[in-house]
């Protein structure tokens, strides 16, 4: 195995295993569409452009923005203790 595969699968792991134990949700986002890029690369190593497009497309792409927007809605229907 070469050496950029093994990077890049520890960088999997770590990523997938460090994203759910984050306490900020917006770190948790950040690592979380990293998993999505790495796993892309991946996939081109693989020789498999179709899914490392898609991975990198919906994966990390739309689902990343989808987290974040409701991170962003959250907080604004949370309002402040002066507005309850």
């Amino acid at each position: 195995m070469k050496l950029v595969e093994c990077v890049l699968l520890l960088l999997l792991i770590i990523t997938g295993v460090t994203a759910p134990m984050q306490k900020h949700p917006l770190i948790m986002v950040i690592i979380f569409t990293t998993f999505g890029l790495v796993m892309s690369v991946i996939w081109m190593l693989l020789q498999a452009p179709d899914l490392a497009i898609t991975e990198a497309a919906v994966g990390t792409g739309v689902s990343g923005v989808l987290f974040y927007l409701c991170l962003r809605r959250i907080r604004q229907l949370g309002g402040t203790e002066d507005e309850k």
